[in-house]
């Protein structure tokens, strides 16, 4: 069998068992190795079986291999065999400083295997990597001194909508809303220039991102650098906490906002109620509060269920705020109970018009599901600073004038002062 010349560095294998089949392997990796023959006196060799898959000569007889490899004496022959004679012939058709034999190959062979094994190794723990890079929740992006993305796993095209192709080799900065999309690279180059940073190494940071459709969203950044062939990377974790939140700011309106009208409880009430006193003191205002108790709320409740009560309850909201200015502030403190504030009111005539007004809205029929309803409102007023200096005070005087209202009649209004003269009266 004549040895057809080609490019590459050529090598002559005999011994086709496990040394030579890694020795095949690691050649058939290398383009500038050129495997001319590979020969084993046993047809079954693993090494035979895949030089035919590379469609390499194979040979049963090694000088007849040497034989036919003769035209190439630069080649270099790893003699597995054992067979001193096949060196020997190797010597008078090859240079002798290409023949590798005995323990001079069992070494090559060992280093051959141990190579093989770490390569293995570092394959598998590139494939886990890379596995857990593609698979994570997170996103993983990879930018370089420049700012430039080299990596984007796939949770990273889910966050921002991109695809990778779209964005390697791109600035990282088209993932950032302004001021930072602008302010991006004046970073990099001051943490080039001086090694300060307010991002790298702080874990879970708070930072405003991007998405493909223009929609800017919450994220949560942990960034680091890392050194690799002389060059500076930055590696960015970045995880979507949209929903989070979300939820948090649910749970923060709950804290404070009445979850069947939607209106400020008594918390948040007071913290409004305090700020306004504290406003009207430096500017020398008055405030009033106005404390109303819904009148026939409890039996249209026993009566037509809590369903029918919840119902009514929304409804009288949405007129109470349609009675009021925007500045002012309406709060439902208890089961059928509600607040007012009522900022820079002027005189005590102008709490009682709102009065009358909220009265007036509770006038007309509620139609919960098909049943027509009425409610009226008994309320009571107090005023800042006439009444009260304090926030409690003016609240607890509102509540007791509303209980006069209630005594009066209903659906009225009473002023605080009104129960004091009751009060000394008697």
């Amino acid at each position: 069998m004549a040895i057809k010349r080609t490019h590459g560095y050529p090598v002559i294998i005999i011994g086709a068992g496990r040394g030579g089949a890694a020795l095949l392997e690691m050649f058939m990796e290398d383009s500038l190795v050129k495997v001319l023959a590979i020969a084993d006196t046993d047809p079954h060799a693993p090494g035979l079986r895949l030089a035919e898959e590379y469609d390499i000569p194979v040979f049963h007889d090694a000088i007849q291999a040497l034989h036919a490899c003769k035209d190439y004496p630069e080649s270099i022959i790893y003699n597995l065999s054992h067979d001193e004679a096949v060196t020997a012939e190797a010597g008078k058709l090859f240079r002798d400083k290409h023949i590798a034999s005995g323990q001079e190959v069992k070494l090559f062979w060992q280093m051959v295997t141990n190579l093989k094994q770490i390569k293995g190794e570092l394959e598998r723990s590139q494939d886990q990597l890379q596995s857990i890079i593609r698979n994570v929740m997170d996103g993983i992006i990879t930018i370089n001194e420049r700012g430039e993305i080299e990596g984007f796993n796939p949770a990273a095209e889910e966050i921002f909508g991109y695809p990778q192709q779209e964005v390697m080799g791109k600035n990282v900065s088209m993932l950032m809303p302004e001021p930072d999309r602008s302010a991006h690279d004046g970073y990099i180059r001051r943490h080039a220039k001086t090694g300060k940073s307010n991002i790298l190494g702080v874990r879970g940071r708070e930072v405003m991102a991007m998405r493909k459709n223009g929609d800017v969203f919450p994220m949560e950044l942990s960034a680091s650098e890392m050194s690799l062939g002389g060059h500076r990377y930055y590696i960015g974790i970045v995880r979507d906490i949209s929903e989070r939140k979300r939820a948090e700011q649910k749970i923060a309106h709950l804290a404070h906002y009445d979850f069947l009208t939607d209106l400020p409880n008594r918390a948040l009430f007071l913290d409004i109620l305090n700020h306004s006193v504290q406003l009207a003191k430096r500017s020398k205002i008055k405030v009033a509060v106005l404390f109303l108790d819904l009148d026939g709320f409890k039996k249209i409740n026993d009566t037509l269920g809590h369903d029918a009560g919840d119902l009514l309850l929304k409804e009288v909201a949405k007129r109470f705020r349609g009675c009021i200015r925007s500045a002012d502030t309406v709060a439902r403190v208890g089961g059928d109970e509600f607040i007012f504030v009522l900022d820079n009111i002027g005189a005590e005539e102008n709490a009682r018009n709102v009065a009358n007004k909220l009265i007036a809205a509770l006038a007309a029929p509620f139609d919960l599901k098909g049943q027509s309803c009425r409610v009226g409102g008994s309320i009571g007023i107090s005023l800042y600073p006439d009444d009260a200096q304090e926030a409690n005070e003016l609240v607890k005087q509102a509540d007791e004038a509303m209980y006069l209202a209630k005594q009066s009649g209903k659906n009225n209004c009473k002023h605080y002062r009104e129960l004091m003269q009751v009060r000394h009266g008697a």
